[in-house]
């Protein structure tokens, strides 16, 4: 079996640079990589109850990538993170909030994560249809200025009732807020896995001072690094990174704990090297990543999704959880989109770097 032709011609001159890569810091035999049997590594042997066990099976058990240890999951709480209208005015379908799960059925997702009342007024019809992620926390747009801070709007026992396999929740790491959200979602993923669902953590990076005149480090291999880190801590099941940007966070910006032999022995510049350091953080792969698809950029929707299913796949991560880009285009396209996503997944010829 060769890598797809559709994926090879997407990636373009880029296509050696990402699929012949071998990552020499942290080696791939150092991970638990995602497999059909992945689950039983990881979690037989925990404290999870069998409840959240067969929670997670449904999950990783729902879709086209279904059995691959692998997951693509649409999110779309962008109405409240983004304003509605901002999120929608592309495709006004979309503020209908079946047609949100419509497409996730359509495409072949893992499952669909969203808020309370989108997943809420929908419940009955789908939730024995596909795995439903109700999202807990979010920060509002509509408080002035803008604030950013992440506010529950629910309770844990609401999704369980709805019946969701699992809730999602954000915390900002380094901005003021963070002790308080910690212990928040702490608590509330703690009754999650009392009442048999997984848990899904937005491990995203909040400080003014991250961003320097030079350069942006939210998005820093060091830093969400360090985020993922945090996150399997309060034991997330899964986590939600952005894909790393650059690195040397912690060091550009003069916080922290670091030293240049941190950096020499555990990376390099390259993607698929800075995203295997957030791996790693995972407890080397045991929790898995899944990456974030991004905005919607239009043209380059493809190229970058693609490219980022690629890069997280062969650092040893476990998918794409991938929103704007599907859902800000007409249906259709939406799920051709995601359908090729899951098929870098899929191709057992894109290997673990």
């Amino acid at each position: 079996m060769k890598t797809s032709n559709n994926i090879i011609e997407i990636l373009g001159e880029k296509a050696p640079y990402y699929l012949n890569h071998v990552c020499e810091k942290i080696t791939k035999d150092e991970l638990l990589t995602p497999s059909d049997n992945s689950l039983d590594k990881v979690f037989i042997n925990s404290n999870r109850n069998p409840q959240v066990l067969r929670s997670l099976s449904q999950l990783y058990g729902h879709g086209n990538l279904s059995g691959t240890g692998y997951l693509s999951i649409l999110p779309v709480d962008q109405g409240i993170e983004h304003s509605a209208a901002f999120s929608f005015y592309k495709n006004p379908d979309y503020f209908d909030p079946e047609n949100i799960i419509k497409l996730a059925i359509e495409a072949g997702c893992n499952g669909v994560a969203s808020t309370f009342g989108v997943l809420g007024l929908n419940a009955r019809k789908y939730a024995h249809k596909i795995p439903f992620i109700v999202k807990i926390n979010h920060n509002e747009l509509l408080t002035y200025p803008n604030k950013y801070d992440q506010t529950l709007f629910g309770k844990v026992k609401a999704a369980w009732d709805m019946g969701a396999v699992a809730v999602g929740a954000t915390i900002y790491f380094g901005s003021e807020e963070s002790n308080r959200q910690l212990k928040e979602i702490s608590e509330a993923f703690e009754e999650a896995h009392n009442l048999g669902m997984a848990t899904i953590l937005w491990c995203y990076t909040r400080n003014e001072a991250f961003k320097t005149e030079k350069e942006d480090y939210h998005a820093a291999a060091d830093v969400t690094g360090q985020a993922n880190h945090l996150g399997v801590t309060i034991q997330a099941d899964i986590i939600k990174q952005k894909l790393p940007t650059n690195n040397f966070g912690f060091k550009n910006i003069d916080f922290g704990k670091y030293d240049d032999e941190m950096y020499e022995t555990l990376t390099t510049e390259h993607p698929i090297d800075l995203c295997r350091l957030q791996v790693a953080n995972c407890y080397m792969g045991k929790i898995g990543l899944i990456n974030s698809g991004g905005g919607s950029k239009g043209e380059t929707d493809l190229t970058e999704a693609i490219t980022t299913a690629v890069v997280n796949k062969r650092a040893g991560g476990s998918g794409l959880i991938l929103g704007r880009k599907a859902f800000q285009k007409p249906f259709g396209e939406g799920v051709e989109l995601l359908k090729l996503v899951q098929s870098v997944y899929l191709d057992s010829k894109i290997s673990i770097a």
